[in-house]
């Protein structure tokens, strides 16, 4: 019985040490059986990566890629929008019935423009002021005389930038951060407010500012589709003061080779605007952002460059309505109260505008993007 017992035991341990050895050559018969690592050639590398790129562009729209006719029925988009007052009125709209979030967000950014950046400078103001009144003796004064003046006092703090260019390096960066958080946050209130739901004002100042790095980069390349106008613009005045002009023939070689740069900057633009709406949408890159705004407004560039010259008029027709008023109160209020001079009223109310301005312009490109998305084509 012991013997049986040992052999027993003895029988046991070989075949366990068996079923060992026999899956240890089972580990090693896979492991050689495993396939090699294959490495790609460089051709096939190329290929792989140029069939991807060829992959992302056969899903764009493309018109007029080639020296082939195009007609008329390939690359005519529908578009349902409404006329061009109906949109400014909507756009309006849309403001005045949110005005506490819209209206807190202007109060803020300009009580924050006039701590980081400063107000106009009063003096200046009442400089030209009286340069106006020496270069009016002449005519008299008179309610004529005085409503001339706030016209042509609104007109030059418009085009002067406030009648004070003197800011420094980093005021302009603030300038710049201002504009750009307009931008954000109301956009950020649109598309929540469009949505259906109830933004708060602390929602959109703690959370808009997320893709302000692909905005910044979408700028950039805004920046890029004007440089033909910019071309144009130093062009102009080198000829201006070269009386370059006065020779028939190069005025029409001038104007002939002006008009094809502003003719491309106009074509170049609107993706740039267009990409800046489309790209504060979370997870949009700046280049698909681009890429989706060019697919976008292909067939439509001309009703969305008709769009904004617009609302270019109808901004022109704001400040003229609200601003010269305002002008006209400000010299009548100086004159009559002799205590107000010095009060900056109206620099005040040109920040005021100047933030509404934005706000609205940012509210009628969204609405008009938004319609182009919702389209069926």
């Amino acid at each position: 019985m012991g013997k049986r017992g040992v052999n027993s035991n003895i029988s046991d341990a070989d075949k366990k040490r068996g079923k060992k050895s026999r899956s240890s050559g089972k580990l090693k018969t896979e492991k050689q059986r495993k396939p090699r690592k294959t490495y790609k050639t460089f051709k096939q590398a190329f290929k792989d990566s140029r069939e991807k790129i060829w992959n992302k562009k056969r899903a764009r729209v493309k018109l007029h890629h080639s020296f082939k006719r195009s007609y008329r029925e390939d690359y005519k988009r529908g578009l349902k929008a409404p006329g061009l007052v109906s949109h400014a009125m909507t756009s309006l709209k849309i403001l005045f019935r949110n005005w506490k979030i819209f209206g807190l967000l202007i109060l803020v950014v300009v009580v924050a423009n006039i701590l980081f950046v400063g107000i106009m400078n009063e003096e200046n103001y009442q400089t030209y002021q009286e340069s106006l009144d020496l270069s009016n003796e002449v005519n008299g004064y008179g309610e004529l005389g005085r409503f001339a003046k706030s016209g042509m006092l609104l007109l030059s703090s418009i085009t002067t930038a406030g009648l004070d260019s003197g800011l420094s390096d980093v005021q302009t960066v603030f300038l710049i951060i201002f504009a750009l958080m307009l931008w954000l946050i109301t956009t950020y209130f649109l598309r929540h407010i469009l949505a259906g739901n109830k933004p708060r004002f602390r929602d959109g100042l703690y959370n808009a500012f997320a893709p302000i790095i692909s905005v910044l980069v979408t700028v950039v390349v805004l920046f890029i589709h004007l440089i033909p106008f910019f071309i144009f613009l130093i062009l102009y005045s080198t000829a201006i003061a070269t009386e370059f002009l006065t020779a028939p023939l190069y005025n029409f070689l001038f104007w002939l080779l002006s008009s094809l740069l502003i003719i491309l900057s106009l074509y170049l633009v609107p993706i740039s605007l267009i990409a800046l709406s489309s790209v504060t949408v979370p997870g949009i890159y700046p280049m698909q952002a681009i890429h989706a705004a060019t697919d976008l407004i292909q067939g439509r560039r001309t009703k969305y460059i008709i769009r904004v010259i617009f609302m270019m008029i109808v901004l022109a027709l704001l400040w003229v309505v609200i601003m010269l008023p305002i002008t006209y109160l400000d010299l009548w209020m100086k004159e009559e109260m002799g205590w107000l001079v010095g009060w900056p009223i109206v620099p005040f109310f040109l920040q005021i505008m100047t933030a509404f301005s934005i706000v609205f312009v940012t509210s009628y490109l969204y609405l008009f993007y938004r319609r182009m998305l919702e389209s069926e084509d």
